[in-house]
């Protein structure tokens, strides 16, 4: 569960090519980045994108590539999808998360518990007010129109050491994590549609009848 949580969003390299042509870039630090954080996150009351997920090893060379979609609406609803030959579906309804492998035919449902809602994914449906008690945040301006987003989780179980988010014109463009054992992940995000009506049928997970279904922590 902890590889599926870490893929969910999953993240420090350099400017992102869609930088503003100033290259001057502006530090801030602490309670007052993760506050500008939290007003950029909580204007989303809903975010949809397609997006291209490259994994990273500790020696630069990448591993895995994947094409998906998400849909997130607050408050607590994600939908995660990633196309084949690794086909996967994630789930939350704001109280669990369901994942859907169908190459195992196998389900696995999880609380979502304290150390779940720290995934970098529900940033985008969760709550976004106490960042600053979660993470160490330092954002950096490049530009008019770019702003970048460090954080450090405060907690050593967190499922990843590093995070950051990068925006342009107030859009979430892309998210770069690495893990405990160095390993990056880079989503990109394309057909960004903010704040667009959601159906709630939208954040359902269907499987067919037969397969195995997990409950962990039962």
């Amino acid at each position: 569960m902890k590889c599926v949580l870490v893929l969910i969003a999953g993240l420090m390299l350099s400017v992102p090519a869609f930088a503003d042509g100033d290259s001057t870039a502006v530090e801030v630090n602490g309670p007052k980045a993760a506050s500008e954080l939290a007003d950029i996150l909580g204007g989303y009351e809903s975010y949809q994108a397609d997006f291209i997920q490259v994994v990273v090893n500790e020696k630069g060379n990448q591993v895995q590539e994947t094409n998906g979609k998400l849909k997130a609406k607050r408050p607590g609803l994600f939908y995660w999808e990633t196309s084949k030959p690794l086909s996967q579906y994630i789930v939350s309804d704001g109280k669990t998360v369901q994942v859907y492998d169908p190459d195992l035919e196998q389900v696995t449902i999880q609380k979502l518990d304290g150390r779940v809602q720290s995934t970098p994914a529900l940033l985008l449906s969760g709550q976004v007010d106490n960042l600053d008690e979660t993470y160490q945040v330092s954002e950096r301006r490049l530009g008019e129109h770019t702003r970048e987003f460090t954080l450090e989780p405060r907690s050593p179980d967190s499922l990843f050491t590093s995070l950051r988010l990068s925006f342009f014109k107030g859009e979430l463009q892309e998210m770069r994590m690495r893990d405990s054992l160095s390993q990056l992940s880079i989503l990109s995000f394309d057909h960004i549609r903010l704040n667009d009506t959601i159906d709630a049928g939208a954040f359902t997970l269907d499987y067919p009848d037969g397969v195995d279904v997990i409950r962990e922590g039962s």
